[in-house]
């Protein structure tokens, strides 16, 4: 029976961190103390260093050789039964699409565990004198980091993968037999460089097999060019060597359609290697052009398309112009207007090595915010895109998963604090305590400013609902009812009773994790739904989690 005592214990576990994450709120919306650049460097601090120390604190400090491995089968079993159904939903329901797929599955099973669920448990269940409560929440936060979190960048890396190949390479995608992806990109939605948005080159061989190379496009390599000022400016329009850098180059058989992106293309450097065009009069031909088909211009390279796509506001037509002999078709076009959402910085903050991306490239729009289905719109005939074969796609998207698990820093903290923990436990070993005292005194601190952090996150948004009430109300449904009633099932399945039965479902009915969301919001797989989750969830999570530990402790 849960006694005044018990919820006063609970209370004096939970409450500081809703004043901490009070104060940031109050700090940005009420009393104005810190600027949107002052809170950008609060949580970069936060996710950069006092979570990453605060996880490994927590990790190296449990002991692996008594973990519980009936719990922890509990926890896998959930959310390998949550990731069954969803993905049976979407083979066979019309609705069902990986956006939400990866959505649902965030929602059910990825609870904020480090921040919310040791102090809340341990709060409850610090009288069992069998269980640990928060070893067990550890031992949750070693398997999410390690398996859930990476298991999360590969479905975002394929969904990525797909777009592009979809997008890109609509006809002859089964013709791809090999990737390349330069080393600045780190990842396939957008590039991992903030507004960069990829371009991918693919080199037919003679046996009619595609070789694609995908690097970012030249709209953000000349940005930074360009802030060095006109001098360097100048100097770039010089002749030299190129390699068509400002063109995106696609196979002959590959999509024409429009795909809107900026760009950067420097016309004298093509017209200096073309070597009878001139400047003015490519742009008095394009000045005098009505009509919007892109018109041919004839090339010394054979059997590819060169789509050039400027960055004006509509479509100009280009002039045809004579040249070598060869087949090189070069298309001009508009491209879009990218203009930054003044909202943009408030989820900067959070990304770990990379800012977040624009608008990605859309095909059909879902029901909510994500960037495209996977599945485009056909011409009537239902037929299922061919993509490139399983191989060549699974060594493209483990390469982006590693690129972005190098660049997190809770990965290495995640990895070091189990490789401590395992040597210091298997042969007595103490860590230094200059060494010690050094992380603890950032990680002493890695709660509140979790909590503070998210509290300014809260304060800069314009609205705490961001997804609207009925996505709202469903996204809560799925994070505290379904959850759980998973989770227990799961538990029951498995063999759990008792206290850790209790402890298996609580933890269950935790807020949302924020990492999830800050995949979501890189990725623009809906990012409001999440955003709401984790902002209004956070304020709710306290009286459901209370209900579920008063109802188990009847």
């Amino acid at each position: 029976m849960i006694t005044v005592v018990d919820l006063y214990h609970v209370l004096t576990a939970v409450v500081p961190l809703y004043v901490a994450m009070t104060l940031a709120y109050a700090s940005v919306r009420w009393w104005r103390i810190f600027s949107p650049d002052q809170c950008s460097g609060i949580n970069r601090f936060v996710a950069l260093f006092a979570v990453p120390l605060l996880s490994f604190h927590f990790i190296s400090t449990n002991n692996p050789f008594a973990m519980n491995l009936r719990f922890l089968a509990a926890d896998t079993l959930q959310k390998l039964i949550v990731l069954a159904l969803l993905a049976l939903w979407c083979r066979l329901s019309a609705r069902g699409s990986l956006d939400w797929l990866i959505t649902l599955f965030s929602l059910s099973t990825l609870p904020n565990t480090l921040v919310m669920g040791i102090p809340l448990l341990k709060g409850m269940y610090a009288a069992a004198a069998d269980v640990d409560s928060g070893s067990l929440m550890v031992q949750i936060v070693v398997l999410q980091c390690i398996i859930w979190y990476t298991l999360m960048l590969f479905l975002f890396e394929y969904r990525g993968a797909r777009l592009l190949v979809m997008e890109q390479f609509p006809d002859t995608a089964a013709s791809i037999v090999s990737f390349r992806v330069d080393s600045d990109v780190v990842s396939l939605a957008g590039g991992g460089g903030g507004a960069a948005e990829l371009q991918a080159e693919a080199e037919v061989g003679d046996d009619g097999r595609m070789r694609v190379t995908v690097r970012k496009s030249t709209s953000s390599r000349s940005e930074a060019a360009c802030s060095h000022g006109t001098q360097s400016h100048s100097q770039s329009m010089q002749p030299r060597v190129s390699n068509l850098s400002g063109v995106e180059i696609y196979s002959l058989q590959s999509s024409r359609n429009p795909t809107p992106r900026g760009s950067s293309f420097n016309h004298a450097e093509f017209f200096n290697i073309v070597g009878n065009g001139k400047q003015g009069d490519e742009e008095k031909g394009a000045a005098g052009g009505g009509g919007h088909s892109p018109q041919p211009v004839v090339g010394k390279r054979k059997d590819l398309h060169m789509f050039v796509w400027s960055s004006s506001a509509s479509p100009v037509s280009e002039r045809a112009a004579a040249a070598a002999a060869g087949a090189v078709h070069v298309f001009g076009g508009g491209g879009a207007d990218h203009g930054d959402a003044k909202g943009a910085q408030a989820y900067d903050e959070y990304s770990f090595g990379n800012k977040n991306e624009k608008d990605g490239p859309t095909l059909s729009k879902l029901g909510s915010n994500s960037t495209a289905q996977l599945r485009p719109k056909d011409d009537g005939e239902g037929m299922a895109a061919a993509m490139p074969p399983a191989s060549v796609m699974t060594r493209l998207i483990l390469i982006m998963v590693w690129r972005k698990l190098i660049r997190n820093p809770n990965t290495y903290s995640s990895l070091l604090g189990v490789i401590w923990s395992l040597v210091s436990y298997r042969w007595g070993i103490e860590m230094p305590a200059i060494i010690a005292r050094s992380i603890s005194i950032l990680s002493d601190a890695g709660l509140g400013m979790a909590m503070f952090s998210l509290g300014l996150f809260m304060a800069l948004q314009p609205r705490i609902i961001a997804c609207g009430n009925s996505l709202a109300s469903y996204a809560m449904a799925v994070r505290f009812l379904v959850g759980p009633a998973v989770m227990a099932a799961a538990s029951i399945a498995v063999g759990l009773r008792g206290v850790l039965l209790h402890i298996a479902i609580v933890q269950a009915a935790l807020p949302q994790g924020i990492v999830p969301f800050v995949f979501a919001k890189e990725y623009n797989v809906h990012p409001n739904i999440l955003s709401t989750a984790v902002i209004f969830g956070m304020l709710i999570a306290l009286p459901i989690t209370l209900v579920y530990y008063i109802l188990l402790g009847l």
